[in-house]
């Protein structure tokens, strides 16, 4: 109603002369913008309808119609799931970052405050030296002075004894002792003014040395100040990448729990698409493709490719098996006439067998599988029998994949159940590597790890001629 009230507008506007050509243009414009609002709105607010879990909207559809809403909510919510998975993919690349810097901060900060306590202690041992060598500085100075006195009263003895008169010098008594007391004077004059040097000069070399430790202390006081501010800038940053980081954490979460969501209203319609396909134990041709249609929808594998299997293993569910497995010791049984088969089923695999048949309300010993194909080596027999269902799944390989059928159906999962056996495979396939090659997949499908022998490289090319072969039927059918 909006877009054609604004193209009504426009056309009453075009005779009005005062409306320029660029209001025009805006005007036809807006509205085809809003297209795809309003259609995105109304998808959202149908598919919110019908998953909610107390409404039915298809109460008022047919079977096709409903089929065709909840596919489309279904792809609505893979869609959905698929932009918050973007997003959660940038939220953890947001995450790894800051938890990045958070750490890196960390290590710089450990290694600032290791080289603020080693530029401490260094501190603390040039004081310890300063201070020893004040304490050389003030003893090598009364060296000094003592020197010094010595000298003085050296001197004057010289001197007293240079300016005795000659007279009084003779009258003492022997000049020898005279000139000998002199020459003794001079002597002690000269040690002592070399004393008096080689101090001086101690205590030059300890002042050069105690300035050299004041410098080296007041250098590392700096370097330690500088380190005090960069650890305290340091841990600014840390405490705000933190912050940032719980944030972050915090959209994290809520994409995450937004995407558990999405994926559980999309698992949710799925399984009543899956309900509504509502086929017989041996489906048609359309049928199978319907089903195998929507599990190439969850998988990737292709329709063709996934009903190939099941034509290959079961002719589409209408042959799941010929024996019976009696004896879970040795693993033999009968055939579904009563005849006696050998290695019916491995005997490792029995208690899953058991198990999953009783949980489903089946007798084990009178549930059909696959009966043994004889092959030998060398004259010793290899392989078991014991195959399940459509798919023909063993049943440890079923134990593997039930889950994610229950998880996607919301129903138990049933290897003789049609549907789940067409999922089943289309999942295994993909986990096979369908989506590189579908030959190898096919292989493994049929061999496990070991699919390079020929009986495994035959059955994929048997699988892929008729996979070949429905592509043309899907095709005469339009699809």
């Amino acid at each position: 109603m909006p877009i054609l009230f604004s193209f009504t507008t426009l056309l009453c506007l075009n005779y009005n002369e005062h409306i320029t050509m660029s209001k025009r243009i805006f005007l036809l414009i807006v509205p085809l913008l809003l297209i795809p609002i309003l259609v995105h709105a109304d998808v959202a607010s149908d598919c919110q309808q019908v998953s909610a879990a107390d409404t039915n909207a298809c109460q008022n559809l047919s079977s096709a119609d409903c089929r065709v809403l909840l596919e489309k909510c279904a792809a609505f919510y893979d869609d959905q799931s698929a932009a918050i998975a973007k997003d959660l993919t940038k939220t953890t690349q947001q995450k790894n970052t800051l938890q990045s810097a958070v750490s890196s901060l960390k290590k710089k900060i450990t290694s600032l405050e290791g080289q603020i306590s080693r530029g401490t202690l260094m501190v603390k041992d040039l004081n310890i030296q300063i201070s020893d060598t004040q304490v050389s500085i003030d003893n090598t100075v009364k060296k000094i002075e003592d020197s010094q006195n010595q000298i003085a009263t050296i001197l004057r003895e010289i001197y007293i004894q240079d300016h005795k008169p000659t007279l009084a010098v003779l009258m003492e008594g022997n000049l020898s002792d005279y000139f000998g007391n002199v020459t003794r004077l001079e002597s002690l004059n000269s040690r002592v003014s070399s004393l008096l040097e080689s101090t001086t000069s101690l205590k030059s070399y300890l002042e050069g040395q105690r300035q050299k430790q004041e410098s080296e202390r007041g250098r590392l006081q700096k370097t330690i100040q500088i380190q005090s501010l960069q650890k305290q800038e340091n841990e600014q940053n840390k405490k705000q990448q933190e912050g940032y980081l719980k944030l972050t954490e915090a959209q994290y979460q809520k994409q995450l729990a937004d995407k558990q969501d999405v994926d559980k209203k999309a698992a949710a319609i799925r399984s009543r698409i899956f309900e509504l396909l509502g086929v017989s134990k041996a489906p048609t041709f359309g049928e199978a493709y319907a089903i195998a249609k929507y599990v190439s929808g969850v998988t990737g594998v292709r329709p063709a490719l996934v009903m190939a299997i099941l034509t290959q293993e079961s002719n589409l569910g209408k042959n799941v098996g010929q024996c019976y497995v009696t004896d879970f010791a040795t693993g033999s049984g009968t055939s579904l006439q009563g005849s006696p088969k050998s290695r019916v089923m491995n005997p490792k695999t029995i208690p899953s067998f058991v198990s999953l048949t009783q949980s489903l309300g089946m007798d084990p010993q009178h549930t059909a599988v696959s009966c043994w194909i004889p092959l030998y080596s060398r004259g010793a027999p290899y392989g078991w029998g014991g195959a399940m269902g459509p798919g023909q799944f063993i049943a440890s390989t079923w134990d593997l994949y039930s889950g994610k059928v229950t998880q996607i159906t919301g129903a138990a999962a049933n290897p003789w159940n049609i549907r789940d056996a067409f999922l089943a495979s289309g999942l295994l396939l993909r986990d096979n590597g369908a989506g590189g090659s579908e030959f190898n997949a096919a292989a493994k499908y049929y061999c496990g790890g070991s699919y390079g022998r020929y009986e495994c490289r035959a059955y994929a090319n048997s699988v892929l001629s008729i996979a070949n072969s429905y592509e043309s039927d899907i095709r005469a059918i339009g699809g």
